[in-house]
């Protein structure tokens, strides 16, 4: 796909445009979308155009709240809300910040993420044999170093004490997501940041997280419900 499309497309979820070398990863990626979905089924959706908006558009507006660019102006700062706190994302971080994707299938957010952000440390969790083959496959393709896929189940993974914690646990379009919500808060170290990509109708399950404080939902560009809503473990 066009490079200079893909920026087009992008603008309305991003400040300013990706850089080319950032561009053309997008463009392999979706090339390589396109060759395994024939086979496995990673998205229902299939024109490139609506790919770049609906899967890659959500997926950097995320990343742009969670990781913003130096002197970038985020939505969470102008709507008041609490600043993400947590020690991997302020001053100079002890370690990579540590980012933990629940339930991965073709890669949204957690790889547009690490194309953003390219210094944090990718853990994928995706259970899916063939999705988990396709995520290795892009991450060699586009050469992203520090990434690791788990196939395996979240729950399973929640209930290992030795399972390192994350800085920031990031959930996208995920089924049982009442039941999949405790699970990803048990992955979370102290003052980590949860980042949920969900429909406007899932945000009254969210109070029930009473470790988590939640800043105010922000609306996705060019949807009518889809919010991103970010919270802080208490």
């Amino acid at each position: 796909m066009d490079t200079a499309r893909i920026a087009a497309l992008l603008d309305p979820f991003l400040e300013q445009s990706l850089p080319p070398s950032q561009l053309d990863e997008i463009s392999i990626y979706i090339d390589l979308l396109h060759r395994w979905n024939a086979h496995i089924n990673l998205t229902a959706i299939r024109h490139p155009e609506e790919i770049v908006t609906r899967h890659f558009g959500e997926s950097f507006f995320l990343a742009r709240h969670l990781f913003p660019k130096s002197g970038a102006r985020t939505l969470l700062s102008a709507s008041g809300a609490p600043p993400i706190a947590h020690s991997a994302m302020s001053g100079t971080p002890p370690h990579p910040p540590r980012v933990l994707d629940i339930g991965s299938g073709a890669g949204f957010p957690a790889l547009p993420l690490k194309i953003w952000a390219p210094h944090i440390h990718l853990t994928l969790v995706e259970s899916n044999h063939k999705k988990a083959a396709f995520l290795r496959e892009v991450a060699r393709a586009l050469t992203l170093t520090n990434i690791n896929v788990i196939t395996d189940r979240a729950e399973t993974l929640a209930a290992r004490q030795d399972f390192p914690r994350a800085d920031v646990v990031t959930l996208r379009a995920v089924e049982r997501f009442e039941t999949i919500l405790p699970q990803a808060v048990t992955f979370l170290a102290p003052h980590a940041s949860l980042a949920l990509l969900i429909g406007a109708s899932q945000i009254p399950h969210l109070p029930a997280l009473a470790t988590i404080k939640w800043c105010k939902p922000i609306p996705v560009p060019h949807s009518h419900e889809r919010v991103l809503s970010i919270g802080v473990r208490r």
